[in-house]
């Protein structure tokens, strides 16, 4: 795996694994369920990544935003591609909603609603939580 994939967690935020592509839950948790779609390749722009690749994104977008909408009661979902930091291909999923959600007591904001979203304002996870979180929404998938 890629440095990228590793960085979030693999394999331990490991969501789901399709033939090209790595669900991870995104530790940062910059709303409910914020998850990493991430390559299975060594590309760090998106039209490097070989052309299989996109029919498997279909089948990876369609399987998140159904296992999001049923976990979090997402409004909108945005897909944000920056690879500033992290230069192997990946996407930060961020499900969007007014208000907040709760998880096991804690609450987690949509601080930029209605706008972009505020890749600062996390709600940080200790290991057990990112294990159970990632477990649960695991069980969406």
């Amino acid at each position: 795996m890629n440095s990228t994939i590793e960085k979030f967690g693999y394999p331990q935020t490991l969501v789901h694994e399709f033939e090209n592509w790595l669900v991870l839950l995104r530790p940062a948790q910059v709303t409910l369920g914020s998850l990493v779609l991430a390559a299975k390749s060594e590309a760090t722009a998106f039209g490097e990544i070989p052309p299989e690749h996109f029919t498997g994104l279909a089948q990876a977008i369609a399987a998140i935003e159904a296992g999001l909408a049923a976990f979090t009661g997402f409004e909108r979902i945005n897909y944000l591609m920056l690879m500033m930091v992290d230069p192997h291909v990946h996407f930060h999923v961020i499900p969007r909603y007014s208000g907040q959600r709760e998880w096991h007591g804690h609450q987690f904001p949509d601080a930029g609603w209605p706008g972009v979203p505020d890749l600062k304002a996390t709600v940080q996870l200790n290991g057990e939580q990112i294990q159970n979180l990632t477990i649960e929404i695991e069980t969406y998938f």
